[in-house]
């Protein structure tokens, strides 16, 4: 019959020298294991307890959210749709709008379309490099080419929004 210690000795030279051989491989291991299983813990929960920031409508708006501010335009989709941008109609700075009331509208060479804010607010800020480049929502849209900055009035209404993965998915089975 095969006898363990004497397989260990042979292979390891003694017991004592298995022993720590497997305790520090298995240490190691365990560590990398740990380390592994706690990145992809936290990379989860910060995901989870991160709340989204970006917003999308079905009429082609976002909102991209910081705190209780919201800063609003149209969607890349809907800049492409519309073509070359000419000309954007800033709204007031410290008009109030509810939400779906048209906050602004974006005027191209093919034609005007009419910006409905995502969500209920008062305007804290607008765009103004939009007045002299209004292209740059045709070379930004989700990004420098934002409309406007509000101060959000009723924060539930961004439950009713869409987010990334669900906005991509209405733009793939809106345009079947």
């Amino acid at each position: 019959s095969w006898d363990v210690s004497s397989g260990i000795n042979a292979e390891y030279g003694s017991f004592q020298t298995f022993q720590h051989y497997f305790i520090q491989i298995n240490l190691r291991d365990r560590a990398m294991a740990l380390r592994l299983v706690s990145r992809a813990c936290l990379r989860q929960l910060t995901a989870c307890s991160r709340p989204l920031s970006m917003y999308y409508t079905k009429s082609h708006e976002w909102v991209n959210v910081t705190g209780s501010t919201g800063r609003v335009g149209i969607t890349d989709h809907a800049q492409a749709a519309l073509g070359d941008i000419v000309y954007v109609d800033l709204p007031d700075v410290d008009a109030e709008f509810d939400v779906g009331e048209e906050v602004s509208s974006v005027e191209s060479v093919k034609a005007v379309g009419d910006v409905a804010l995502p969500v209920s607010g008062i305007v804290k800020a607008v765009n103004e490099e939009l007045s002299d480049t209004p292209t740059l929502v045709n070379q930004s849209a989700e990004g420098d080419g934002w409309i406007c900055e509000i101060e959000l009035s009723d924060p539930s209404e961004l439950e009713d929004l869409l987010d990334k993965a669900a906005y991509d998915e209405f733009l793939d089975t809106d345009t079947e």
